[in-house]
This record gives structure tokens, C-alpha cells and sequence, in this order.
């Protein structure tokens, strides 16, 4: 998990227990003894009191979460885009060589390079030119 969504994962976390919290303070609250010294109708405004105050920090709560989602969402697909389109350096191909060691055809600015990559080291073997295409073999 990458390491930079913590901060956003605990504060979703944590708007997300806010409900529960709310509706455990309810809990307490009900289970006290209640002597009727006002009307009937006044009781039951305040058990309504609460009851819009948790829906409130529900639907608040789930904004937040969508509102994040969204955010994510929209940053983890312009970081893709942003990356292979508009950026000047480009891996084109890979060739597995066995034992972590591989051929790599990269291009900056227009011009291919071809490296050699093996664990703790990254080797330029040649430039390419692009405008001769490789032979292929007749196996």
C-alpha cells in the first residue's frame, strides 16, 4: 500500500466512525429513566432532535467519502495519462533475458537508446536508428 494515502485513509476512517459514535451517545441517552413532567409531544421532538443529527452527520459523511473517492479517482488517472503521453522519456519495449536481466528499447526526445538491465546495474549498450528495422532471423 502506498504510503502517501495513510493521511486520507484516517480521516475516512474516522469520518466514518462518526456515525457510530453519535448513535452509541444515543444509546446512553435512551436507556435513562425519563419522569413526564411536559407534554407527550415534547419527548418525542427531542428523540426527533437526535435522530436529524445523526442523518445530517450520515449524509455529511458520505459526501466527504465520495468527494475522496472522486479526488482519488481523478488524481490516479491524470498520473497514468500524465506519464505515458506527455512525458519525453518512454520504455517501448521490454526483452526478458532470464535471472532478472533484460533488454530495454528506450526513446527520449525521438531518439532510442537500447540498455541492458540487470539487478544493481543499467548498462547503455548502443543508440538505434530508427530508420533501419531490425532483420529477423530465419529459424
Amino acid at each position: 500500500m502506498n504510503l502517501r494515502f495513510a493521511p486520507v485513509l484516517c480521516a475516512l476512517l474516522v469520518l466514518c466512525m462518526l456515525p457510530l459514535a453519535a448513535s452509541a451517545a444515543a444509546a446512553v441517552d435512551e436507556s435513562k429513566v425519563i419522569y413526564p413532567k411536559a407534554p407527550a409531544g415534547a419527548a418525542e421532538s427531542v428523540a426527533a432532535g437526535s435522530n436529524r443529527a445523526l442523518n445530517g452527520t450520515t449524509v455529511l459523511g458520505a459526501l466527504v467519502l465520495a468527494g475522496g473517492g472522486v479526488w482519488l479517482l481523478r488524481r490516479s488517472r491524470n498520473a497514468k495519462a500524465t506519464g505515458r503521453v506527455s512525458g519525453a522519456l518512454a520504455i517501448d519495449e521490454t526483452k526478458p533475458l532470464g535471472n532478472r536481466q533484460y533488454l530495454v528499447v528506450a526513446s527520449y526526445e525521438g531518439k532510442k537508446f537500447l540498455l541492458g538491465v540487470c539487478p544493481g546495474r543499467i548498462d547503455m549498450l548502443s543508440p538505434l536508428d530508427g530508420s533501419a528495422a531490425p532483420a529477423k532471423s530465419a529459424r
